[in-house]
C-alpha cells in the first residue's frame, strides 16, 4: 500500500480555488502605478559568446535556487516503476490507455505518483507526449470508471465521505484536457496529481517527496526545497521514467502547467534539458511575470498565502521586490535555447499578463546569444493570436483556466518546434 495524506475535500476546495480568485482587493491592476524599477542585465560583463552561456546560466540557477526555489534532492538514480492499470482500449480505439505508479527512492517502495498515459494506437513509431501534473486527482480528466480515484487524498487507501465527491467527479476536468486533440495530432498525454508529489499546504515538508528523504529534510536550512521545487522534481521524474517506455519518444517530451503548476513546470525546464518543450500557462508571480512590476500577486502575498511554496530565504523579499538580484527574465533565459511558450488570458489581471510578456521579451538576449531566434514582437501582441517564434505568447480571451484554445495553441506551436523523430 502507498502511503498517502489525509486532507479533507473541503480543504482542497478552498486551496485550489485561491487561484482562481479575480483581482483580490488592495493591489495594484494599474499600469499607471507601477513603481520604478530596474531589472538586473540577463547578460553580465563575461557572457559574450555562446561559450559564456553554460557558466552564466548554471550562475543564475544557483542564485534562484538559493533565494527563491530552494535544493532539491537529487532524482534517484535507478527508477522503479509498476503497471496499475493494465493498459486497454480508450476513445473508441485511437489510444491505449495505463497508468503506472513511479515510486520517489530506489527502493520501489512507498511514497509515489500515479501517472496516467495515453498513447496514440495508429502511431508507426514512438511519439512525442505532453506531460503535465493535474490538480484534482487522474480521474476527473476523462470519464473512464477504470481509472482509480486519487489516492493522494485517501487515509490508507479508505475511502470515506470526503471522497464522494472526487468520485462523482470522474471526468469533470475534461474540458480542461484536450486528449483526444492531441491524440488525433499525434501526440501522447501523461499526467500525475501534484498531491501525489506534496500535499499543497503548509505541513513542514513532512509528506509526499519530503517524507520520503528523511535525511536530507533533518538538514533543512534556508536554501532547502520548498513545494513548488518539489513538483518540479516529480516532473522530472516522469521524465526519467517515460524514457523507459518504448512507445514515448523522450527527446520529444512538451511538459506544461498551469497557474502554480505553471511556476513548477519553469523551474523544470530550466532546469532539465530533457524536456524539449515548455509551456507556462497563466503562471504569474513566481512564474512568468516579472517581480518587480508589483502588479497583481506580490512575493509578500505568496509567501504569506503559501509559505510553502518557495525557500525561506525567498520569505526575506517580502515588500522588498526591488532588492531582488534576478527576476523571472532570468529563469526564462535558463530554458535557452530549447523552445518556450508562455500564454496569459485577458481578464486574469492577478496574474499580469504584461509582465509575462515583458519576462519572456528580456529573455530574449539568451536566444539571440545562442544563435536562436526568440520573440517575434516588443509590445504584447493582440488577444488569441499566437505569436509562435521560438520564445513564444499567447494572450487569450477569458480568464484563469486551460480550455480547447490553449490546447490548440500547445499542438501547433509543438509541431513547429518539437525536433523531428
Amino acid at each position: 500500500m502507498i502511503p498517502r495524506m489525509k486532507i479533507s475535500f473541503t480543504l482542497f476546495l478552498a486551496i485550489s480555488a485561491t487561484s482562481a480568485l479575480a483581482d483580490p482587493t488592495g493591489y495594484n491592476y494599474d499600469e499607471a502605478k507601477l513603481p520604478a524599477f530596474t531589472l538586473p542585465p540577463l547578460l553580465d560583463a563575461k557572457t559574450k559568446s555562446a561559450a559564456d552561456w553554460p557558466a552564466r546560466r548554471a550562475e543564475i540557477l544557483q542564485l534562484l535556487e538559493r533565494e527563491e526555489f530552494g535544493k532539491a534532492s537529487p532524482l534517484p538514480a535507478k527508477i522503479n516503476t509498476e503497471i496499475t492499470l493494465a493498459p486497454a482500449p480508450a476513445f473508441n480505439g485511437k489510444a491505449v490507455r495505463q497508468q503506472v505508479t513511479v515510486y520517489f527512492t530506489e527502493a520501489g517502495t512507498g511514497a509515489a505518483m500515479d501517472v496516467l498515459l495515453y498513447l496514440p494506437t495508429k502511431s508507426p513509431g514512438p511519439v512525442p507526449i505532453f506531460w503535465a501534473l493535474n490538480f484534482t486527482g487522474n480521474h476527473t480528466i476523462e470519464a473512464d470508471p477504470a481509472i482509480p480515484l486519487c489516492r493522494s487524498w485517501m487515509p490508507d487507501g479508505k475511502f470515506t465521505k470526503d471522497h464522494r465527491a472526487l468520485a462523482e467527479g470522474r471526468g469533470t476536468a475534461a474540458a480542461n484536457w484536450q486528449i483526444e486533440m492531441a491524440l488525433d495530432a499525434g501526440f501522447g498525454v501523461a499526467t500525475a496529481c501534484y498531491h501525489d508529489i506534496d500535499p499543497d499546504f503548509d505541513d513542514g515538508f513532512k509528506n509526499g517527496v519530503h517524507g520520503a528523504y528523511p535525511d536530507i529534510e533533518a538538514h533543512r536550512d534556508g536554501a532547502s526545497w520548498g513545494t513548488l521545487a518539489a513538483y518540479a522534481w516529480g516532473i522530472r521524474l516522469g521524465i526519467s521514467a517515460f524514457e523507459k517506455e518504448p512507445g514515448i519518444d523522450a527527446k520529444r517530451i512538451v511538459v506544461f502547467g498551469h497557474s502554480r503548476l505553471g511556476k513548477a513546470t519553469l523551474w523544470a525546464g530550466a532546469n532539465d534539458e530533457r524536456i524539449a518543450i515548455t509551456i507556462s500557462v497563466q503562471s504569474g508571480a513566481g512564474g512568468a511575470a516579472l517581480h518587480k512590476r508589483i502588479f497583481g500577486e506580490t512575493i509578500e502575498r505568496l509567501n504569506t498565502s503559501f509559505p510553502h511554496w518557495f525557500n525561506g530565504n525567498f520569505k526575506k523579499y517580502n515588500g522588498k521586490e526591488n532588492d531582488l538580484p534576478f527576476d523571472h527574465h532570468f529563469l526564462l533565459a535558463c530554458i535557452a535555447p530549447r523552445p518556450l511558450l508562455i500564454t496569459s488570458a485577458t481578464e486574469d489581471r492577478w496574474a499580469d499578463p504584461n509582465g509575462e510578456f515583458l519576462s519572456a521579451k528580456f529573455a530574449a538576449p539568451a536566444y539571440e546569444l545562442l544563435g536562436k531566434e526568440s520573440i517575434g514582437a516588443q509590445q504584447q501582441p493582440p488577444p488569441d493570436q499566437l505569436l509562435d517564434t521560438r520564445i513564444g505568447y499567447l494572450l487569450r480571451t477569458g480568464n484563469h483556466e486551460v480550455i480547447r484554445p490553449e490546447w490548440e495553441a500547445f499542438i501547433a506551436f509543438a509541431k513547429k518546434h518539437l525536433p523531428p523523430p
